[in-house]
């Protein structure tokens, strides 16, 4: 039972509850600093948060470091989500973990 609780805690810190979601260039807005996930034509990707947009480049900043991409190398451009389903998923499954396949190794193990 000591472990149970880091297993929870780590089971439910390390999942992924975002995903991303493809915008048009164009209707991108510079208000809430999204991260983004920029394709590039090269087949080359870009993470960062937005810095600034204007109608031929955008600037992304990751790490520290700033990049300035031009609308013409753009693929596709996608932006971070939070998914409530996903986070409602990770935490139902890990209590699942928890509830149903814990005991029954427990149980096996006190057998042998």
């Amino acid at each position: 039972m000591k472990k149970l609780l880091p297993l929870l805690l780590f089971s439910f810190l390390f999942q992924s509850c975002f995903s991303y979601k493809s915008v048009n260039f164009n209707d991108i807005r510079n208000k809430k600093k999204q991260k983004f996930k920029v394709e590039k034509l090269d087949k080359t990707n870009a993470k960062g948060r937005l810095v600034s947009i204007d109608e031929n480049t955008m600037i992304l900043k990751n790490k520290g470091k700033s990049q300035t991409i031009s609308k013409e190398e753009i693929y596709d451009v996608k932006v971070r989500k939070f998914s409530i389903i996903k986070s409602a998923g990770g935490v139902l499954g890990t209590y699942g973990i928890i509830v149903l396949v814990l005991p029954v190794i427990l149980v096996i193990a006190l057998l042998i």
